[in-house]
C-alpha cells in the first residue's frame, strides 16, 4: 500500500463518535481517498421481542434503520464537518464486530476508523472482549479514534520491537500522517538482569551492559529509519530502559503526541499473543488516538522471537 485510498468509519451514532467521522474527513481530504460511513444495526437482538411486539417488529426495525440513515445522512452532509469531502454512507444489519471487518475486506479498505467509546460495539472500556475480537477480525489497520479531529496529525510515536510489525507500522503511519514527525522508541530490558545482581554483579559493569545494549538498539532504530526513507529532520530515535507499556504510557504523557502507531500479529491463535499484552495496554490507557497494523506472517513461539534477541544482547 503506498497510498490511502479507502477509508471505513464505523459510527454508533453516539457523541463521541463525531470524532471519528471527522478524523476519516481529515484523512480523506488529505490523501484523496474514498470515505465510507457505516453504522452497524445490531437487530437481531430485537428477534428477542418477537412474541412482544408480533406483526409489528418488521416496523420497528424499518423506523430503527430509517433513524440511523437519516442521521448519518446529516453527519456526512454537514458542510461545516465535511470539508468538502463527499462521502458514502451504508447501513448494515448485524454486529459491528463481524459487519465492519467483512465490508472492510469486500470493498479492499485501506483504513478503519473506529471510536473508543461508544453506545454499541465499542460500549465498554477499549479493552472489552468486543473490541479486542473487532481488532482480531480486521485484517487492515485499525485506527482508534479518542480526540477531536481539528487538525492533521503532527506528532507520532511508533513502539519498535524489531518485528515485522513494527516496520508497517512506520509505512502506514507516514500515509495516516504525511506531514508528522515521527518518534521511534524502542524499549528494552537487559535480559537476567534481576539474577545477576543477586550474582553480586557491580552496577558499573550493569551500566556498561546497559549501554552496549542501548547503542545497539539505537543503530538499529537508525537502519529502521533509513529503510522507510524517513530523513533526519522529521524523525527521533528513542531507546529507553525498562517496562514497554510503561515506558511508552509515560512517554506519551510527557510530549506532544497526536498519534500511536503499533503493530499485532495476524496470524496467532490466541487473543492474547495477537494484540500482546504491551499493545492492549496502551490501547486501553493511552489519551492520544491509536493505529492499530496487522503483520500477516506467520505465528512465531514468542519464546522462540525472544531466544535471538537475548543471544545477540549477551
Amino acid at each position: 500500500m503506498t497510498t490511502l485510498k479507502h477509508l471505513l468509519a464505523a459510527t454508533d451514532l453516539s457523541g463521541p463518535a463525531r470524532h471519528v467521522v471527522d478524523r476519516g474527513f481529515l484523512l480523506a481530504k488529505e490523501s484523496g481517498a474514498q470515505y465510507t460511513v457505516m453504522h452497524a444495526l445490531a437487530l437481531d437482538t430485537l428477534e428477542e421481542l418477537r412474541q412482544l411486539l408480533g406483526d409489528k417488529l418488521s416496523v420497528v426495525m424499518q423506523r430503527i434503520e430509517a433513524e440511523a440513515r437519516d442521521a448519518l445522512t446529516q453527519a456526512v452532509a454537514d458542510p461545516t464537518r465535511n470539508l468538502g469531502v463527499s462521502a458514502a454512507i451504508l447501513i448494515e444489519r448485524g454486529l459491528a464486530l463481524s459487519a465492519v471487518p467483512a465490508r472492510a475486506q469486500s470493498v479492499a479498505t485501506d483504513l478503519i476508523l473506529i471510536g473508543a467509546h461508544g453506545q454499541d460495539f465499542l460500549q465498554d472500556v477499549l479493552l472489552g472482549s468486543t473490541t479486542s475480537r473487532l481488532l482480531r477480525k480486521s485484517r487492515c489497520p485499525v485506527l482508534i479514534v479518542k480526540q477531536p479531529a481539528h487538525a492533521p496529525y503532527k506528532r507520532v510515536l511508533i513502539p519498535v520491537d524489531f518485528s515485522p510489525a513494527s516496520e508497517i507500522a512506520v509505512r502506514t503511519a507516514r500515509l495516516v500522517a504525511p506531514a508528522a514527525h515521527i518518534d521511534l522508541l524502542h524499549v528494552f530490558d537487559v535480559p537476567f538482569e534481576g539474577k545477576m545482581h543477586f550474582a553480586g554483579v557491580s552496577e558499573y559493569i550493569m551500566y556498561q551492559y546497559r549501554n552496549e545494549a542501548r547503542l545497539r538498539a539505537f543503530n538499529r532504530l537508525e537502519a529502521m529509519a533509513t529503510a522507510a526513507g524517513l530523513q533526519a529532520a522529521n524523525h527521533t530515535s528513542l531507546v529507553l530502559h525498562g517496562a514497554p507499556a510503561l515506558q511508552i504510557l509515560a512517554e506519551e504523557e510527557k510530549d506532544t503526541y497526536n498519534l500511536i502507531a503499533m503493530g499485532k500479529h495476524g496470524t496467532h491463535v490466541t487473543e492474547e499473543l495477537l494484540l500482546g499484552s504491551v499493545t492492549k495496554r496502551v490501547l486501553a490507557l493511552a489519551q492520544c488516538d491509536v493505529l492499530v497494523v496487522v503483520d500477516e506472517g506467520p505465528a512465531i513461539d514468542p519464546l522462540v522471537l525472544a531466544r535471538p534477541l537475548c543471544e545477540e544482547q549477551r
